[in-house]
């Protein structure tokens, strides 16, 4: 699995960082969604830094297998179609530190 972005968790609970994928180089930032009403609504809006515009959501997941949280991501911009990907943490020691992984779509 590939990483597509490398994030900063912040102390208002954004997440930012950069998006980079072979075609693709975009600072993002993940912005908790303080309007959700409903639960299929998502907990995180994917903005562009560059030009303010979603490029996707995001939303708290549970895993199966190890009951961790994670956040499942959906991205979508004519560049590169629809990628999806799960926000997991980076390697090292730096709790702040997170990483898009690519999840394929099946």
């Amino acid at each position: 699995m590939a990483t597509i972005a490398t994030l900063t968790q912040k102390a208002d609970g954004n997440l930012e960082g950069t998006l980079a994928t072979l075609n693709v180089t975009a600072p993002i930032v993940l912005v908790p969604n303080t309007r959700k009403a409903k639960d299929n609504e998502p907990d995180y809006r994917v903005i562009s830094r560059k030009n303010a515009f979603e490029l996707g959501a995001g939303w708290n997941r549970i895993s199966k297998t190890t009951g961790e949280e994670y956040i499942s991501v959906s991205l979508s911009a004519p560049e590169f179609g629809t990628i999806y990907g799960n926000v997991a943490p980076a390697p090292g020691e730096d709790p702040s530190k997170k990483v898009i992984i690519w999840n394929p779509a099946s």
